[in-house]
């Protein structure tokens, strides 16, 4: 069985935060209490995710580089 492929329209990073502010959203109209938290909490991994997804794409990160590696040699 082949998997079914398609090509997102929008990045990461943009489905990620609307995802975290749809969820802040809810969060507002619901009820102090544990569901509101669980929204609230979901919206903020979404935010730090979408961070994450920035700082891994960033160009600044990188394997070491042979002679920049400290070690005998």
């Amino acid at each position: 069985m082949q998997r079914r492929r398609f090509t997102h329209t929008k990045s990461l990073k943009e489905r990620l935060l609307e995802e975290a502010t749809k969820l802040k959203e809810e969060a507002k109209l619901l009820p102090h209490g544990p569901l509101r938290e669980a929204a609230t909490k979901r919206a903020r991994q979404a935010e730090i995710a979408a961070h994450m997804d920035d700082w891994l794409a960033s160009p600044g990160l990188g394997s070491p580089k042979k002679d920049e590696t400290s070690g005998p040699g």
